[in-house]
């Protein structure tokens, strides 16, 4: 053996080495990934013909009522599960035929104000209403998980029998039980019609629960005595929110006028809505530079400054961070105000309960089930 060839032979040796001991301790060095964290997916698919007017007014007045009772929902490793909702509608006939008289109003979000918003915008109009392609529509159309920690639900409600239309109720549900998602029906009507009209066979093919629900029951509010520091509460929080990025000023307008739209039913909804969002189910990472802050703080170095509010466009990089930090706290100190006003609150409510307010309303069938089958997947709710 030459010496070049005994010198080849000890570099490469050399090398092995040193590939193999990096080898050895690599697994003891690097982080592992924090697991994906649990989330429950809702897909609410509301008829909207004529004769749904009620329901409509329900789903609106009662939005924030059903996402704080999410929002209390508990991981059995004592984290809070993301919450992703869908709305579609069907059953207009402003809507294309050849889509089933049907459309997906939002994608699974996690923008709640953006689910509001379009809940608002809905108007009945006269149609045919086709459950079976409804829910084979919901279920191809959103990307939902197939972790099978995951709570997966569809929410179908409507009054006309529920085998119309030329995809069956039966192969869409058997489609929904192949990826774990359950479907529920809500009947607006009478129970034993609703029997009488495959709804409730709708729900057993999947495990989910079936329901009937007098469409035309309006939200029964109870006003406390926290109910107006809850609002100046929730005003002060507004301030907190520091817009950025192209769409930031719209979506803070939009935020404040969702807070407008809640209160047209009453101070008591509006109220419901400011403990929504100091819950952890209101977040605004893609708007609220404070929300993205904590997801990530490198957002400051990206943000165009042309996209800043006036405070902050003449700050440097330091004086940005220290104000995001101070807002920050406020809006920590606000949020928990809110949610001790909260329990006061709703212990007042179940103190003083009306005893004309109905069980049987869409929000109400909605929290059931999650709750019936949360269980299953190891959901505590408080």
């Amino acid at each position: 053996m030459n010496n070049s060839t005994s010198v080849s032979v000890k570099t490469i040796a050399f090398f092995l080495i040193i590939i193999f001991t990096a080898g050895c301790f690599t697994p003891t060095t690097q982080a592992k990934p924090e697991p994906d964290k649990q989330k429950i997916m809702l897909a609410l698919l509301l008829d909207t013909s004529n004769s749904m007017d009620g329901l409509i007014d329900q789903a609106k007045s009662q939005l924030w009522t059903i996402v704080n009772e999410l929002a209390a929902a508990k991981c059995g490793n004592g984290t809070r599960p993301e919450i992703q909702i869908a709305l579609f509608e069907y059953g207009n006939d402003g809507l294309p035929q050849a889509e089933g008289y049907m459309r997906m109003v939002t994608d699974l979000t996690t923008d709640l104000d953006e689910i509001s918003e379009r809940l608002f915008g809905l108007s009945t109009n006269g149609g045919d209403e086709y459950c079976g392609y409804a829910i084979n529509k919901s279920i191809k159309k959103l990307n939902w998980s197939e972790s099978k920690a995951d709570l997966k639900m569809i929410f179908i409600a409507g009054n006309e029998p529920f085998s119309q239309g030329n995809i069956t109720y039966e192969s869409a549900c058997q489609l929904a039980k192949e990826k774990d998602i359950v479907v529920n029906t809500i009947f607006c009507g009478d129970y034993n019609e609703g029997i009488r009209t495959s709804w409730r066979h709708g729900a057993t093919l999947t495990g989910g629960s079936y329901m009937s629900i007098e469409q035309n029951q309006k939200t029964v509010y109870v006003q406390t005595p926290y109910d107006d520091k809850i609002d100046q509460l929730n005003n002060d929080l507004n301030k907190t929110y520091i817009y950025y990025g192209s769409q930031g000023k719209s979506k803070k307008e939009m935020q404040m006028r969702q807070d407008q739209n809640a209160e047209s039913y009453s101070q008591a909804n509006k109220v419901k809505r400011a403990i929504s969002k100091s819950s952890h189910a209101y977040k605004n990472s893609s708007w609220d530079l404070v929300d993205a802050y904590e997801d990530n703080e490198e957002v400051l170095e990206s943000v165009e400054e042309e996209y800043l509010p006036e405070p902050m466009k003449e700050m440097d990089s330091e004086e940005r961070k220290s104000y995001v930090k101070q807002i920050t706290n406020e809006r920590e100190s606000i949020k928990k105000e809110i949610q001790k006003l909260s329990a006061k609150r709703k212990q007042y409510i179940a103190d003083n309960k009306p005893a004309q307010a109905s069980e049987n309303t869409l929000d109400q069938a909605m929290v059931n089930a999650v709750k019936a089958l949360g269980k299953s997947k190891e959901l505590i709710f408080e």
